[in-house]
């Protein structure tokens, strides 16, 4: 059910924004989820969700209160740098493995803050939405790679017929063996 218009009140002659419920579906609503980070854009983006702080990072349960720094941090992407960094010094092999893209294009730690940030202005200068270009034949094709395909009742009724013959053949061949024992 929308709000009414006191529900919203910004102002006596602002109008009263979007209202938009937050529907997660099937996602585990823990604390931290992306489904939140979302949910948090939209609304700093100008839509009102009704939702609560408690599911924020940052949130602290025993002061009951929200602390903005870690909200910042996550949201400029500083929890990337920090597992970044920690995975460099405890497991080289496996951060060279997870991180190669960043590592190819010179992207260390100190820089994923950089990039968030410049990624937030560009989004901001034109937030219009531009597919890009895919090579479909491969994606098709790695979307059949583990599938079989689809028989046809023909063809179904064929492969029957074919594992009751291999079926009599074996149980006889098999049957013979047994009476010459």
């Amino acid at each position: 059910m929308l709000g009414t218009n006191a529900d919203n009140a910004v102002g006596d002659d602002e109008p009263r924004p979007f209202k938009a419920y937050l529907d997660v579906g099937l996602r585990r609503t823990s604390t931290g989820n992306r489904v939140f980070g979302a949910m948090k854009g939209a609304s700093d983006g100008g839509i009102f969700i009704p939702h609560n702080e408690k599911r924020f990072p940052g949130y602290d349960t025993e002061s009951k209160s929200l602390d903005a720094d870690v909200l910042q941090k996550y949201i400029v992407g500083g929890h990337v740098a920090e597992y970044m960094e920690s995975l460099e010094e405890e497991d080289d092999e496996r951060f060279k493995k997870q991180f190669a893209t960043y590592l190819a294009a010179d992207i260390g730690s100190a820089d994923i803050e950089e990039i968030y940030t410049s990624a937030y202005e560009k989004i901001r200068e034109n937030p219009e939405f531009k597919p890009t270009e895919k090579d479909v034949e491969k994606w098709t094709a790695e979307s059949k790679k583990g599938r079989s395909t689809k028989l046809n009742r023909a063809q179904r009724k064929e492969r029957v017929a074919e594992k009751i013959k291999l079926y009599k053949a074996g149980k006889t061949a098999g049957g013979d063996d047994e009476d010459d024992e």
